[in-house]
């Protein structure tokens, strides 16, 4: 059984750029491998690009698309040494005697030169960059030789390279002007939210993406600061040049004079006013309600007793037995809080991470390094040696994580859903729709739910009473909406040692457990890149490998007490995340959003039907590439 190790040192300082480096190392260590491994040239390129994405700003749909360009880069390069293969998009052949050494060469020059044009303008540009000369270094290859002309695998890379720079000048993805959206404006942008303030009263359209605001500065997944509201990330991603989706599954919208090409079209989320939108988005109110570690409620959170759902639902039971040890596996209790707070910052895939594609390329790592794993494509034909496992898995894997964003994003685009943030304090004020016979009746307001939801009476802020706090100056407060919740970031003066709890606040108030200067991501709620991403990693993987389960039956992740989270102290005990299956990797990928406060189920769900198309053609348009000998 092998685990991803995630051990750090003690937190000892609540300043923010410290707790982001120790996020970052916990992140770098969750899939560490050791030092003495061999790996190919293919997968030390690869950590070179993680680390890069590490250091950039927080852009998934970006990094989604480096991941798969520099997976072509590395299989164009292969395939230009092998007729019985089909390069992806140069098509060249090379004819040489020692095929090894051309690729690793070829390889190196094509990435080298694609990543130094891509994070050239990157924030961490002066650290990335030095690391790719010193890879080169390492190799013993020359960063000087830029000649495209000429039979030598040096050349021949930087030919791959100069291909592939030129299709991302005219993919879509506005490269020249940083991939800004060309003409997306949000139609609440006059109305932005400011999290830092009570309230939501000057939402325009509750259904529609609203910015954020912020005093000071947002701070991106990535620890980047930036001024001003951060603008909508990607809207326009639909009409990337994909890798396997195809037009038979795009519909084409139009908005304002703009198309917005959509695949595999889920349909309109719930609107204002809809049952399914007030219920889902007070569900997540609800899910943060249960991120108290000292509530007493202790789960099994092992293969034991979680996992095995239907695609689409969380009605798994868990599994009997492993079926690589044919043994139980075993409990493993904790307290819940815990646990789902874990969840929340694990699949979080910020600050300072790989973003949600790049987490998944991590995790394909991290199987590839498993002694248990015998590498056999599709689980079936002859062993295949390191270089050709990981070239044909990162183009796959590249390919789906692509495709994911551009399928995810072109939802984002055109439906432009609103976060949970916007309408949970949006609905807060305008009242309550159980009691007519009160003044903060509102038929569109919030259902009152005893325990959880409620009006704070002259009763409820009584001395000893739960909601005495709340009372406000001279009895402000009362008719206000209270509800049991996770208390938010002003409850936290030092992350190091404070727990914000859960507590009684007023729904005006309520934030998502997320770092106070990030709050919620730039971008539309529907549907959930999160499970878009993991659903096509997860079939992917499953087909890569002809195996539905991690190696040895078991992948893991520790989180260890006091040390791994990063929004406040915690966990109070070690806590193991584990799961059997990718798929059910995937599916916690999916509800770990719901209790961070960032999705409802009107946007999982969706995405991971979109998420499971996505990885199966991704797989079937990659393994048409393997081998055309037939």
């Amino acid at each position: 059984m092998a685990t991803f190790a995630g051990n750090v040192g003690k937190k000892t300082s609540s300043n923010l750029a410290t707790r982001l480096a120790l996020s970052f190392l916990t992140l770098c260590l969750a899939f560490a491998v050791p030092a003495n491994a061999s790996h190919s040239v293919a997968r030390l390129w690869n950590d070179v690009l993680l680390d890069a994405v590490r250091n950039d700003y927080a852009r998934p749909t970006v990094h989604a698309r480096n991941l798969f360009h520099v997976s072509v880069a590395m299989w164009d390069s292969w395939a230009a040494y092998d007729d019985n293969t089909r390069a992806f998009l140069h098509h060249e052949s090379a004819p040489v005697v020692h095929v090894t050494a051309a690729r690793n060469a070829t390889i190196s020059y094509a990435v080298y030169r694609l990543l130094k044009h891509r994070f050239k303008n990157s924030p961490g540009a002066e650290k990335s960059l030095a690391s790719f000369d010193a890879m080169m270094a390492e190799l013993g290859y020359d960063t000087n030789f830029d000649n495209l002309t000429g039979a030598t695998p040096a050349a021949l890379g930087n030919r791959i390279a100069a291909t592939l720079i030129e299709f991302g000048a005219n993919d879509g993805a506005n490269e020249r002007e940083d991939y800004a959206a060309p003409s997306y404006l949000s139609v609440n942008r006059f109305h932005p939210l400011l999290p830092f303030l009570s309230g939501n009263r000057g939402l325009y359209r509750p259904s529609r993406w609203q910015p954020l605001a912020f005093l000071d500065f947002f701070v991106d997944q990535a620890g980047n600061q930036l001024i001003g509201p951060p603008p909508f990330l990607g809207p326009h991603w639909g009409g990337v040049t994909p890798f396997a989706l195809s037009k038979d599954d795009m519909t084409t919208f139009e908005r304002d004079g703009i198309e917005y090409p959509v695949y595999h079209d889920p349909g309109s989320p719930p609107q204002f006013g809809d049952k399914e939108y007030r219920e889902g988005f007070m569900q997540v109110v609800e899910w943060s309600g249960k991120l108290d570690p000292a509530d007493g409620v202790m789960i099994d959170v092992s293969p034991n007793a979680r996992g095995g759902s239907e695609l689409g639902s969380n009605n798994g039971k868990g599994r009997p037995l492993n079926p690589a040890t044919d043994l139980p596996y075993a409990p493993q209790m904790v307290p819940a809080g815990d646990y789902y707070r874990v969840l929340a910052e694990f699949w979080a895939d910020g600050p300072d991470s790989e973003t949600p594609p790049g987490h998944w390329f991590s995790i394909a790592n991290y199987v590839s390094d498993h002694p248990g794993l015998i590498k056999r494509i599709a689980g079936d034909g002859p062993l295949v040696g390191d270089l050709e496992w990981d070239v044909k898995l990162y183009v796959a894997l590249g390919g789906a994580m692509h495709d994911a964003a551009v399928a995810a994003w072109g939802v984002k685009g055109w439906y432009d859903y609103v976060r949970p943030i916007s309408v949970v304090r949006y609905m807060a004020g305008l009242g309550q729709r159980t009691d007519s016979n009160k003044s903060s009746y509102h038929p569109e307001g919030v259902d009152l739910v005893p325990g959880s939801v409620e009006l704070v009476t002259l009763a409820s802020i009584s001395a000893g009473e739960r909601h005495e706090h709340l009372a406000g100056p001279v009895d402000a407060n009362l008719g206000e909406i209270a509800v049991y919740a996770w208390r938010g970031p002003q409850y936290i003066k030092d992350p190091d040692v404070d727990v914000a709890g859960v507590g009684w606040i007023l729904l005006n108030d309520w934030w998502p457990y997320q770092r106070p200067n990030f709050v919620t991501p730039p971008f539309a709620g529907y549907v959930s890149g999160h499970s878009t991403f993991s659903r096509a990693a997860a079939e992917l993987m499953t087909l890569f490998t002809g195996d539905e389960f991690f190696p040895a039956g078991l992948g893991e992740f520790k989180a260890q007490k006091n040390q791994f989270l990063v929004f406040e102290e915690g966990p109070s005990v070690d806590v193991i995340l584990q799961w059997a299956t990718y798929r059910d990797a995937s599916d916690e990928t999916s509800i770990s959003r719901i209790y961070g406060g960032i999705h409802p189920r009107v946007d999982d769900i969706p995405g991971r039907f979109i998420g499971a198309q996505v990885g199966i053609n991704a797989f079937k348009k990659a393994f048409s590439l393997f081998d055309v000998s037939d």
